[in-house]
Order: structure tokens, then sequence, then C-alpha cells
């Protein structure tokens, strides 16, 4: 650039500058007000919503004066509802409860009894800004008090301070780069250029050829990914009206078909979906009591894909083809299950040493020491690499839609993208992901998160898991972490991090019995009689399901209420599993003694209070014992999601039966309208079991009536389509950035 040249720019430049630092000066204070009105808005939005919460417990409380009540529920809706501060007048105007923190010079503020709401910012002494809401309450006619909710704004400050700033920069940062931009544009005059761009954007997506042929050679190539991302707005925008519909398999594969057309899809997991055992009948196939099973298979069944397992059935090998492949389900064969061999010292190394004594221990806050051996370890990297091995001998595209189940192949995802870069990898994590700290225990920390930021896309089931997965490589890796995009970039991938709660499949069929058949039959196979009460519990015999901990509550409830004894009976379903490690083992030995002492101690007239089943049970047999019990009990110490409460509720097509679950549960978060406990509190649970066992049919009804909506809307369809969606939008973002640069870095070398 010539000398005369530069100072042409100069001149361009300085104005440019000056302008938009003049233009920053004026709106910077717009943008201060604008942000702390949005604040405010939400923060009346915020209160509104704890306010409407907090409305009818507190018309139950208020006339009866229980104190501790409502001391405890404004103390929780503090924690929960991100307040400052609770506190309630009574009609008088005296501050009758208040919670730490409330502002003594706030006190009562004068009541006015036309207006169910006032909000308003007040400035408490040393410059202290709070937003305040005072909301009535009234029962009918009756004017009981008034409820005042705080927030402390001095985030809100903090914040638009920043926010100030980064504006600031912005502008500094703009001014830099449009003025550089601006003048290399007027030099090389791209106004044509410019021009045919806005022409090919103004008409719709079915612009005729044409109209595209006008274009200049440079926009040519971006045609149709320009088209791709208008489709891809359009789709977007469809699936939000249609979120409220139901998904069921018929939609799934619409959006298959849709999103992913063409596309393979595999899916791979330790367990596979149907196993075949040899007995004196002959050879017999069954379903694995799994969680992962009863989500993942509807799935395939949609999808019409390949199902990579380990084939640990004693008829397995018998039944495959030469490629180890067979069709399944059995009777209505609707995709392939493909399995893998292992050798017994595989199976011992990789699933019941490092999968199971580290890993499942590590993730799951049950209190059991995790056990890690170089040769586990070795055992389980090798084994990854076999089922990755198996994955690409599957996969007949480049391109191939994977789907990782759970912590046995935590090294999979890296290994199958370095065969196959451009395949769309998408995991689920199915336990819960610790925090850094709990991590750190594990000697091949980096290794395994190396491994999973192989995928495209990894899946938790709730927040707080996705929370400290990128806590977690953050404290470990040399990563760029978008917080707020929940993506993590590593080695030149890019991996979004997302929550999924993971769900069942709603059922479509009617059942064979009716639930008063069920009940009958059931009662009478346990000698049991008609109007006998019963609760079950349906799980693996593991020692994160809290079944000790279900038993000793049993147990409670029977000594502070006797009346109960005879009258009641608690049937526990528990699969065998891990059966060949010592911690199982001993957990069933403890099990087996406890129901012992209990039905000893109070077994009645010849019926027992607990009748223990350690045994594998069929889905439509496990079916009939949720339909025939009256309360379904979930104790979890920690659990990724537990599919048992909804399959429960799935099950009560009569809108009745009670559901206990413990808040360590993914599904708590959900299914607010079951008796949430903690399962470490016995006298909790005991309470909450015979508040179960004589809750008002209404009440039962209310309750199941809106857990059912939620487990039917929110399906295990809605769970695979939004993680397959996420998939495909990324996969295509992906491609079209990359052409995009690419035709960029060409045209600008055609100009240069």
């Amino acid at each position: 650039m010539s000398l005369q040249s530069f100072r042409l720019s100069i001149r361009f430049i300085l104005p440019l500058a000056l302008a938009l630092g003049l233009f920053a000066y004026a709106v910077v204070p717009l943008v201060d007000d604008m942000t702390l009105r949005w604040f405010v808005r939400d923060l009346d939005a915020r209160s509104q919503m704890v306010s409407s919460a907090l409305q009818e417990p507190l018309q139950e409380y208020v006339p009866r004066g229980e104190d501790r009540r409502i001391a405890q529920l404004l103390d929780r809706s503090v924690q929960e509802g991100r307040l400052s501060s609770l506190a309630f007048c009574s009609p008088q105007g005296t501050l009758v409860y208040k919670t730490l923190g409330y502002p003594d010079a706030l006190g009562c503020p004068p009541s006015n009894y036309t207006q169910p709401m006032r909000q308003s910012l007040i400035t408490l002494p040393r410059g202290v800004r709070i937003h305040v809401t005072e909301s009535t309450l009234r029962n009918g006619a009756q004017y009981l008090g008034k409820l005042i909710l705080v927030h402390d704004m001095s985030y809100i400050e903090r914040r638009s301070a920043d926010a100030k700033k980064y504006v600031i920069a912005l502008f500094a940062l703009l001014a830099v780069v449009v003025s550089l931009i601006t003048v290399f544009v007027a030099h090389l005059s791209w106004r044509g250029w410019i021009n045919s761009m806005r022409r090919l954007l103004r008409p719709s997506v079915n612009a005729s050829p044409a109209q595209n042929a006008n274009a200049p050679p440079e926009v040519q190539p971006l045609v149709s990914d320009l088209r791709a991302l208008l489709h891809e707005y359009n789709v977007e925008r469809r699936s939000q009206e249609n979120s409220a519909a139901v998904w069921n398999a018929d939609k799934l594969r619409a959006l298959l078909h849709d999103e992913l057309a063409g596309d393979e899809v595999l899916v791979v997991s330790n367990r596979e979906p149907y196993i075949h055992t040899r007995t004196a009948n002959g050879i017999e196939v069954r379903r694995p009591a799994s969680g992962l099973v009863t989500a993942v298979e509807p799935v395939m069944r949609a999808c019409s894909g390949t199902w990579i397992a380990h084939g640990a059935g004693s008829a397995d090998r018998e039944t495959v083809d030469d490629h180890d492949r067979v069709p399944v389900p059995p009777k209505n064969p609707a995709y392939t299950l493909r399995r893998v061999w292992l050798t017994k010292e595989e199976e011992q190394g990789y699933y019941y040493g490092f999968a199971n004594e580290g890993l499942w221990p590590l993730c799951h806050i049950a209190h059991v020491r995790p056990v890690f051996r170089s040769s586990d370890w070795d055992e389980y990297v090798k084994v990854n690499q076999r089922f990755a091995d198996a994955v690409i001998a599957e996969a007949h595209t480049e391109d191939p839609v994977v789907l990782v189940q759970d912590y046995h192949f935590a090294l999979l995802p890296r290994m199958v993208r370095e065969k196959l870069p451009r395949a769309t990898i998408i995991m689920f994590w199915h336990i819960p992901w610790p925090n850094p700290e709990s991590f750190g225990i594990c000697p091949w920390r980096e290794e395994i998160l190396e491994g999973l930021l192989g995928n495209t896309l990894l899946g938790f089931h709730t927040p707080f898991h996705c929370k400290n997965f990128l806590e977690t490589v953050d404290r470990y890796l040399e990563t760029r972490i978008e917080h707020e995009a929940s993506t993590i970039s590593y080695g030149g991938d890019l991996t979004q991090v997302e929550p999924y709660p993971i769900s069942i499949a709603w059922p479509e069929e009617p059942y064979a019995e009716t639930i008063e058949q069920s009940r009958e039959s059931v009662r009478r196979e346990l000698g049991l009689p008609r109007d006998h009460l019963m609760a079950i519990g349906v799980d693996r015999l593991d020692y994160t399901k809290g079944i000790l901990e279900r038993l000793q509550a049993v147990e409670r409830m029977l000594e502070l209420h006797p009346s109960m004894a005879g009258r009641f009976t608690m049937v526990q379903i528990a699969a065998p599993s891990r059966t060949s490690l010592e911690e199982y083992q001993n957990l069933e030995a403890r099990v087996r003694a406890l129901a012992q002492r209990v039905n000893l101690k109070y077994g009645a007239s010849g019926i027992d209070p607990i009748v223990l089943k350690i045994e594998h049970y069929e889905s439509d047999q496990v079916m009939r014992y949720y339909r025939a019990a009256d309360v379904c009990v979930v104790t979890s110490l920690h659990d990724g999601m537990n599919l048992v409460a909804k399959e429960f509720i799935a099950s009560r097509d009569d809108e009745r039966g009670v559901l206990i679950l413990s808040q360590f549960t993914g599904a708590a978060r959900e299914l607010h309208e079951a008796l949430i406990i903690n399962p470490y509190h016995v006298e909790q649970g005991a309470d909450a079991l015979y508040r179960a066992l004589t809750m008002p049919e209404m009440e039962q009804r209310e309750r199941m009536r809106s857990m059912r909506s939620l487990v039917r809307d929110f399906n295990v369809y809605r769970w695979a389509g939004r993680m397959l969606l996420d998939a495909a939008r990324l996969r295509r973002r992906e491609r079209i950035t990359a052409k995009i640069h690419s035709h960029s870095r060409r045209s600008l070398r055609r100009v240069m």
C-alpha cells in the first residue's frame, strides 16, 4: 500500500472510529437502563412464580397456626427460589415469620388489600438496593395476611457494571474491525459482490435456478448451504410449534427420515436387549432387567439400525449367523443385534473390575469405596477397542450415527473418531457424573475425559450432572469451554454437553388384565387376602438402590403403626446383579437377613410383611405387580434417573396408586407429585409409606393424573428425538461452516 493510500485510509478510519466512540458514549447508558429493566422484569416474574407456588400451602398452614411447617416452607423456598429472604405479615401488619437475612428496616410495609401483588425497588441504609414483592394471601373472602419476597439486587449492579465494560470493549473492537473491513472492501470494490448477496438472500427458499445462476461465481457454491440454513430455521420453528404434540415411534421415524435421511444408526452398549439362554425346555429368549434396555430398545425399533452388544447368554452363539448377527425382536424383527464375544478374563477386568468396582461406585455417592487396578484398566482399554472395531466394521458409510450407551465405553468415542472422523457420535451417560474432586480419584481420569470428548454430543440426565462434567474437564484438561453454550473444544473437535432426562415408551397396547384382575391374581399367587394393602419395589440387587433402607422404613412403619401388621405386605423384586463381586454378595446376605428379621417380628396370621423375590422377572410380570400394588417405593441412594418410577406411573391407567420417590433420583426433579423422601431418614420413609397407604383416592388421582401427563408427553421417543435432532443440527452447522470458510478463503485469494 502506497503512502498516499495509507493517508487516505487514515482519513477514512479516524472519522469512523470517532463516530463509533460517540455512539458508544450515547448507547452505554441506554444499555445500562435496558439491562436493569430486563433484570427487574425477570425478578418480577420469578417472584410471581414463587408467590403463586406458596399460596396454596400457606392457605392451609396459616389458619391452623402450623408455625413449624410455615418456617420450613419459607426456608425451603428461599433455597430453591434463589431469594434473599422471605417474610409473612399478619392482617394487623405484624411481622409473624421471617427467614434469615430479612432486612429489619423493611418491617411490614403498609397493606393494600385491593391489590393482590405489588412490586417495588427499595434502597436500604448503606445504599443496599433490594427488590420487594408484596403478595396478598386470601382464603376466599378472608384476608390472611401478606407474603413479602425480597431479592438482593447487588448482583444486578455488578452485572450491569460488567455489561458496561463489555459494551465499551465491544465498541472499541468493533471500531477497529469495521474500519479495517470497510477500507478493505472500499479499496477492492466489493460493492457488486455485496449487492449480489443481497439479491440472493431476498428471495424465498424456493428461488429459481435462474436467480441462483445470476449470482457471482464466488457466491454460487454457497447457494445450497444458505438454503440448508433456511431449512434448518424452518425445521426448528416447526419443532417448537409441535413441541406440545405427543411423541411416538412414527414421529421419531419421521424425524430420522427428515433430519438423518440415508444415515445408518448404530447403538453400542454392554448389555444386549435380548438374551438367548439354554433351558430344559430348549432355547428361551428374555429381556434383561435394565433401565438402559427399557429406554433404548423402543428407539431401535423405530430407526431399524444395528445394536452392538456383549453376547453373554448361554445360547447366544447358537442363534447368530456367520457374522455374529441375529434379527430382533424374535417374533417381529425390527433391527439387527450384533454380538461381541469376550473371554472370562476380559469380562472380569473390563466389566466387573474397572467398570463396576471402579467407575460405578465412583459416580454413585453410595459410600462404597471404588477399586482401581492396572490389570482391570488394561482389559477396559482392550474391550473398548474391540467394540470400536465392531462399530467401524458395521458402519457402511463414512458418517454413521453412533449412539454409545453408558460408562462401559468411555474410551470408545475417541477410538471411533480416529477411524471415522465424519461420524456423528452421541453418547448418553446413564449414571450420575460426580464432582471434580470425586472424579479425581480415578488414576486414568485424563484418558477417560479425552475419550468422552470424542463425542459430537454428550448427554446426561440432569443439568447438575452436565455442570459437574464441564467443571471436571476444566479441572483436568487444557480445553476451551463455552459455559453458556455448554460446548468443549478439544483437539480440534467440538463436543456439545446437554441434559436429556431419559424416559420410557408410553404403553400403546391394552393390558391383558384389568387393574382389578391384576390385583386379585397377584394377591392369590402371594397368598394374600383380596383387600390386603401391598407395596412394590423393583430394582437390580445393587447397593445404590437403597433396598436395605427401604426395608428398614417398612420395619419402622410397623413399629409406629402396629395395626398395619397383617394388613400390609412389601413385595421386593430384586434381580440378581454382578453376583461375582463380593460387595453384591454381602448386600444379598444383608437383605435376606433383614427381611427374615422383620417377618419374624411382625408376621401375623401366616402373612409376611416382606416378600423377597431375588430372581429375574419378565417385563409383563413386573407390569402385573405394578398394576396390583397400592404403592411403589423407589429409595435409590443415588441414581441418574430411575425408570421404575416412570414405569409404575405409565402402568396405572386407573389413575390410582402412590409413588414414593427418593430425592436423590433424577426422576425426583420431574415427578413433583410423588412423595419425595430422603431414603437415609428411616422415619421419613416410614411416615411416607403410611401416608401413601392411607391416602384418599381423590388425592391419589390428582397426583397420578399430573404425573401420567408428564411421562406420556416426555417419553423415550422425545428423549431420543431431541438428541438426534441436536446432533443433526450440529453436524449440519459444522459442514456448512467448513464450506463457508473454504469458499471465503477461495474468494479472498481470487480478489487479491
